[in-house]
């Protein structure tokens, strides 16, 4: 997301490489691309005005201290602006003193709304809180069945009454099942609706009398550009709502959704959904997407997803092999297994500072050839995984192995070669023996110094050419 939107904001940070200062004439070439990738994103046209012009302001009243170049002091200005711009700060999900905190969710037809609701089950559930879920769309076909498979899936309950009773009924009803159970949290499910549907809705605003929610939550698509923001207002001036749930921004999204929604609706996006999968559902926080459109990743986002799949015991004992050179296929397919929970290897990349310009060809042929490693594992015997050596002893193995995972012998070797160089690597990392040539993950393709790469190898890595024997003019002692 939001990949052409940052390459325009590197090309207006270019012009001011170089400059002494920051001065009227090369601000606004900048600005004049800043415009552009606004406008280019989607972003609301009275938003990019308004942006654009505090942004000179404060960009010429800025101050360049010593050390700090005029296009450093540019990004920090562009940073600033685009946290303000996307509400400050992060706008947590209410919580009712008296249980059970009820949020109604909203949405047009085909927006994603049922799948976020159970995407917010499942956030919930993991933040230790209680929840019942209220499929109350009777209109769309199957809408009952997708909730209650989905919150089969993650383990959380799920409340309805069929397709004959009212949605505003259902909604008391799942409220009353909620109190009487000792739920903490009551997420209702409702119909996809248009603007301009009157009757459906006036039952929006009955459902809301019904069950007199703590947050009213309109899911929008982001596809939809700077029509987002106007959605949200006229969803807010019928209905009254309380914040937003930006979903697909995985997509081929230019970001104008996130850019305009606080601006003009003056309503925060509370969640974005970044995924298919029901796990990807993020808490929204202005200033860390701010930092992933200038290109400077996002740490703090990609450490709470590491640590909510990793147990601080396995990461012990994992410290503990990489150590001893003990690390083997089986602890490297656990591994791969983690990354693909955490997300796409591209998405996880990017939240790396500097790793945003990676090529995604490069990344989507990281994640093939990672898959094909996988296959390879799977078809090892346990010894085999567990005493890699085995398989490097013996070449019938080897072969057994290319044909049960369908690839080459060449292509087993390369993985086999690569994993042994990654377990000295670490080795020599954790003896404090300095930092080597840096090995690839097995397989990796891509990456300047990584095996398979074109990169620079290590001397015991590359194929040892034979050398020819030198020929010695004779001299007079040999004649």
């Amino acid at each position: 997301m939001f990949d052409e939107l940052s390459a325009r904001f590197d090309e207006a940070v270019k012009g001011l490489r170089g400059q002494a200062k920051i001065s009227e004439t090369n601000i606004d070439s900048a600005l004049t691309q800043v415009r552009r990738a606004l406008l280019e994103a989607d972003v609301s046209l009275p938003v990019v005005k308004e942006f654009v012009m505090e942004m000179r302001d404060k960009a010429l009243g800025a101050e360049v201290v010593r050390g700090v170049s005029p296009d450093q002091k540019f990004i920090q200005v562009v940073h600033e602006q685009l946290v303000e711009v996307m509400g400050g700060e992060n706008d947590p999900l209410a919580q009712s003193e008296i249980s059970p905190t009820v949020v109604l969710m909203a949405g047009l037809q085909g927006a994603g709304k049922t799948t976020a609701t159970a995407k917010l089950g499942l956030y919930l559930k993991d933040q230790g809180r209680k929840t019942l879920m209220v499929a109350a769309d009777v209109y769309r076909p199957a809408a009952i069945d997708q909730l209650r498979t989905l919150g089969s899936q993650i383990d959380v309950e799920v409340f309805s009454l069929g397709v004959d009773a009212k949605p505003e009924d259902i909604a008391a009803a799942g409220l009353l099942r909620a109190r009487e159970e000792g739920f903490d949290t009551l997420i209702v499910d409702t119909a996809g609706r248009l603007q301009i549907d009157v009757g459906m809705m006036e039952e929006m605003v009955r459902i809301r009398k019904a069950v007199q929610p703590n947050e009213v939550l309109l899911v929008v698509d982001s596809m939809i550009g700077q029509e987002a923001a106007d959605l949200t207002r006229t969803f807010h001036e019928k209905v009254g709502i309380t914040g937003a749930v930006l979903t697909k921004l995985d997509g081929d999204s230019r970001g104008g959704a996130a850019l305009s929604i606080r601006k003009i609706s003056g309503k925060p996006i509370k969640f974005i959904g970044t995924g298919e999968k029901v796990e990807a559902l993020q808490p929204f926080h202005p200033e860390r997407m701010a930092s992933r459109i200038l290109g400077m990743g996002d740490v703090l986002t990609l450490v709470e997803k590491a640590q909510k799949e990793v147990e601080l015991a396995d990461a012990e004992e994992m410290q503990k092999k990489l150590q001893e050179a003990t690390f083997d296929f089986s602890d490297f397919l656990k591994q791969m297994r983690l990354i693909k929970r955490m997300g796409s290897l591209g998405g996880l990349m990017k939240m790396i500072p500097g790793m945003n310009k990676i090529d995604d060809g490069m990344l989507k042929s990281g994640e093939e050839q990672l898959r094909k490693v996988e296959a390879m594992i799977d078809s090892m015997t346990p010894e085999e995984r567990s005493h890699p050596e085995l398989l490097a002893a013996e070449p019938s193995r080897r072969r057994r192995l290319a044909n049960g995972s369908g690839h080459t012998s060449a292509s087993v070797d390369k993985v086999l070669a690569d994993f042994q160089k990654m377990r000295g690597f670490m080795k020599q990392m954790s003896s404090g023996a300095g930092m080597p040539g840096m090995p690839g993950m097995p397989g990796m393709p891509g990456m300047p110094g990584m095996p398979g790469t074109g990169g620079s190898q290590s001397q015991s890595a590359r194929p040892q050419k034979r050398q020819k024997p030198v020929k010695k003019k004779k001299g007079f002692g040999d004649l």
